[in-house]
């Protein structure tokens, strides 16, 4: 598309925009001050570079064998910087603590250190790409039962805190190596299939095991603890220890933050409906991004309801400054490149559209009872020209405007990833 197209475009979507209400250079400024913390695993399908690293378990899974998948360190490094070169603003990297710098050294869960890590430092200041961290309490011996920090092998039990631990210490680094918090986010497996006596048993025991692994208080200008709910998994289909509510409570009382997956609950639930629940009691949330499909939870993301009804939320509440959005999805049977860059651009849309969201008029049309208008209005903006602003705020970035990624990402098809045997 010609650039000349785009500015002339985007100046009649101005006028539209400005008819309601709606400054758009405002909300395009607002947009770059979103930044979402984009998840390192989609690149090599949950593998990480662990010497001994087995298939992927927990409960999870990626489905697909298609083509390309890093393999390496520097390969994942250089798939990940063409992801980012392809996508407008300025965005972070969510890291798993499988992904350290090993050299095929066996270096278990529990014994992981700063130094593994230092490379990845080095890689964000190199590419102003902040990080984010997790601990990976899955895919491990000690897991093969279902079960971590709420595990009743206390031998096992201790392992996985000391890995939260360990952790923990490489956010508050990373948080200090960048100058503003690491996110560091803790999510676990533990779970059963069938039928549970002890489901309290189990969850005091995660409840003990959290407490001991956050002992040690770092200051929240270098990292911030979350703690992520899930409704079931593959192998826990009756039994979550970590459930929504349980996080709920020990994230209100231990004052952390409550990640919110968009995947992690019943197919019929409304994520989007939570968010305001759950700010009237925490001051600052964790959510994941991605898409639910059935029992899967981690889709590419694309523009849907769910995802566009989030980010409505977070405007209407005027909450972006008190949410961290990370992305989290995975799928193996797409070119993976292509999935990254689909998903995080449908993500900045859905966004994008909620800012160009007439909020404060339609929320005078619901305090007046004026329910008539309040739906034509919302109705009138799905029909607004919002893809000319997207287009333009692609431009202004310098990066493909519309469908000219495709182009670009089977480029790097071509040129790399069919070389990967």
């Amino acid at each position: 598309m010609k650039e000349s197209t785009i500015l002339q475009t985007f100046e009649l979507a101005k006028e539209q925009y400005e008819s309601v209400g709606v400054h758009v250079d405002q909300v395009l400024s607002k947009l770059d001050t979103i930044n979402l913390s984009v998840h390192c695993w989609q690149t090599d399908d949950v593998t990480g570079f662990e010497a001994s690293a087995g298939s992927l378990g927990g409960g999870l899974a990626v489905t697909g064998n298609y083509p390309g998948k890093a393999r390496t360190i520097q390969e994942m490094r250089a798939d990940l910087e063409k992801v980012y070169s392809l996508i407008p603003g300025k965005q972070r990297l969510n890291l798993h603590a499988i992904y350290g710098e090993f050299d095929n050294q066996k270096v278990d869960r529990d014994e992981i250190t700063i130094d593994h890590f230092k490379g990845w430092a080095e890689w964000s200041k190199q590419n102003g790409i902040d990080i984010d961290f997790n601990g990976t309490l899955f895919s491990h011996p000690r897991a093969n039962d279902g079960f971590t920090l709420s595990s009743k092998n206390e031998g096992d039990r201790k392992f996985w805190v000391e890995h939260v631990k360990r952790c923990r210490e490489i956010s508050a680094w990373f948080g200090e190596q960048q100058g503003n918090p690491c996110i560091h986010n803790t999510w676990i497996p533990d779970g059963m299939k069938d039928t549970t006596i002890d489901r309290f048993g189990y969850r005091a025991l995660l409840k003990k095991s959290l407490d001991e692994a956050l002992t040690t208080k770092y200051s929240k200008d270098l990292m911030k603890d979350a703690v992520e709910s899930k409704l079931f998994g593959i192998g826990s289909e009756a039994f979550v220890v970590g459930s929504h509510e349980f996080y709920l409570g020990y994230a209100i009382t231990r004052e952390i933050l409550l990640c919110i997956d968009a995947g992690h609950f019943h197919p019929t639930e409304v994520v989007g409906d939570k968010i305001s629940s759950v700010f009237q009691y925490v001051d600052e949330l964790l959510l994941h991004l991605t898409r639910g499909v059935r029992w899967d939870s981690d889709h590419v993301i694309t523009m849907n309801d769910d995802t566009v009804l989030i980010a409505q939320e977070l405007n209407r509440m005027d909450a972006y400054d008190k949410v961290n959005i990370g992305l989290d999805f995975f799928d193996a049977s797409i070119n993976r490149i292509g999935a990254y860059v689909s998903g995080i651009r449908a993500s900045q849309k859905s966004i994008l559209f909620a800012l160009l969201e007439p909020t404060n008029e339609l929320r005078a049309f619901e305090e007046n009872g004026q329910w008539f208008e309040r739906m034509a209005l919302l109705e009138e903006m799905k029909s607004k020209p919002f893809g000319a602003v997207w287009d333009y705020y692609c431009l202004k970035n310098e990066v493909p405007v519309a469908q000219d990624y495709i182009q670009e990402v089977s480029q790097y098809e071509k040129d790399v990833l069919s070389l990967r045997k």
